[in-house]
């Protein structure tokens, strides 16, 4: 399953340590399907869901470890923590917890794979909007973005993903398409989708023509304009920081076809005829995470606009913990 390391410009757990929780992701997901697989074939499924997170000590443990060191910076002691690794952040074997109780039996372990994906697709869209001190309050319309859940569910965990980020260039808020960044190269896409069996007529022109044996002709806007916005961008960050990774774009209808007799040789035109071995062939990139990659997302990322509040329970807690010192 890839993993959401931006969406829009919400707060996103991977700014805080982009080195840290891609591995523990793919791990933590691997080890909670082998348990609840294990549970489903041995007829355990029903109570799975009732016993107590098995990290729940951990998270609690942690959280008092976040407010023990803010105590001591308010008193002035500047100790230091041997283990203390940047920003606070809680635990993720802590909070992912996936889990669930089961309010229906699959009848297959593919339904029940269905039902553990859906289950951490809501889970990432709380990993992306949301640290353990901040929040960003997501649009309900991410829960049902279909495209979004695509690009998550059919592409592996080792392809970390930003789906229509906002990059400050020059000051200047920009709002990106979809980028993967894979082990081996990065790829910018951009979503052109409409009817089932659409046909796009590619042109140099600002709009394409959009044909449908029901709906007719409509004119949509050139999706080559926002997917070379997008490459140039990223592109330009790379070469600034060396950053070594292909950057490549794409068009990309998965239930239509496009038609571009003189299309330029630079970019990747994926429609229905080619779109499965387009996948497979993405799919089929079984390199594990890389340093290089990481070092390409923190890049990334470090250029994305980020809009989040103070969590209400955190500024609760530290002024629990002032008024204590106080109080001593």
């Amino acid at each position: 399953m890839g993993q959401l390391i931006k969406l829009q410009d919400y707060i996103s757990r991977y700014e805080q340590d982009i080195y840290r929780y891609p591995a523990q992701f793919v791990r933590l997901k691997k080890q909670q399907w082998t348990q609840l697989k294990a549970a489903y074939l041995a007829g355990e499924l029903e109570t799975l869901g009732s016993e107590p997170a098995p990290d729940e000590k951990e998270m609690a443990e942690e959280k008092e470890s976040v407010l023990s060191k803010m105590k001591k910076i308010l008193k002035g002691r500047q100790e230091i923590v041997e283990d203390y690794r940047g920003p606070a952040v809680e635990s993720p074997d802590a909070e992912l917890d996936l889990l669930f109780a089961v309010t229906s039996m699959p009848d297959n372990l593919d339904e029940l794979k269905r039902m553990f994906l859906n289950k951490v697709f809501r889970f990432q869209l709380k990993w992306v909007s949301s640290t353990i001190r901040e929040k960003s309050y997501i649009d309900q319309v991410y829960f049902f973005d279909e495209k979004l859940k695509f690009f998550l569910q059919r592409f592996p965990d080792n392809f970390l993903i930003l789906y229509k980020p906002i990059f400050l260039v020059k000051n200047a808020p920009i709002e990106l398409e979809v980028i993967l960044i894979s082990p081996i190269e990065t790829w910018c896409i951009t979503i052109l989708e409409g009817e089932e069996d659409a046909a796009f007529i590619g042109s140099k022109e600002r709009f394409w023509l959009k044909r449908h044996h029901v709906h007719g002709d409509k004119k949509v806007l050139n999706p080559l304009l926002s997917a070379n916005r997008t490459a140039n961008i990223v592109s330009n960050i790379y070469s600034s920081f060396g950053i070594e990774s292909p950057v490549k774009k794409a068009v990309l209808t998965r239930n239509g076809y496009m038609d571009y007799p003189a299309a330029p040789h630079d970019i990747v035109f994926v429609d229905k005829k080619i779109y499965e071995n387009w996948l497979d062939r993405m799919r089929s990139i079984s390199s594990p995470l890389k340093h290089n990659q990481l070092k390409a997302a923190k890049v990334l990322l470090d250029y994305c606009q980020t809009t989040y509040n103070k969590r209400l329970e955190w500024d609760e807690e530290k002024e629990d913990a002032s008024e204590g010192e106080y109080r001593e």
